[in-house]
């Protein structure tokens, strides 16, 4: 099993910035891919960004290119979410999710950690 331990989100104005962080513990050599989804209320889940074991591939979707950086930090097995120029619509539940594969489907992932608020006022 794999624990993911989400931190940092919070209530933001439109144009401020964030740093979520994801702490994975346990089988931890068994996570190839982590990353990060979003639920609005009324929305399906959808993916924010993923990165591999190996740091040498990203995935973002377009409505945060240029905007939300994702990073990690392998000795700390901990994955970050740098998030700036927030806009309302970023406002949601972000997960931290693991797997051992990657991708950009919520299939791929087996572990999910409980989420942490995002809020972004205009």
């Amino acid at each position: 099993q794999v624990q993911l331990v989400e931190s940092g989100g919070g209530s933001v104005q439109a144009g401020g910035s964030l740093t979520l962080s994801c702490a994975a513990s346990g089988r931890t050599f068994s996570i190839y891919s982590l990353g990060w989804f979003r639920q609005s209320p009324g929305k399906e889940r959808e993916v924010v960004a993923v990165i591999d074991y190996k740091v040498t591939s990203t995935y973002y979707s377009d409505s945060v290119k240029g905007r939300l950086t994702i990073s990690r930090d392998i000795a700390k097995n901990t994955v970050y979410l740098q998030m700036t120029s927030l806009k309302p619509e970023d406002t949601a539940v972000y997960y931290c999710v693991a797997g051992p594969s990657g991708g950009s489907s919520s299939n791929s992932y087996e572990y999910w950690g409980m989420g942490t608020q995002v809020t972004v006022s205009s």
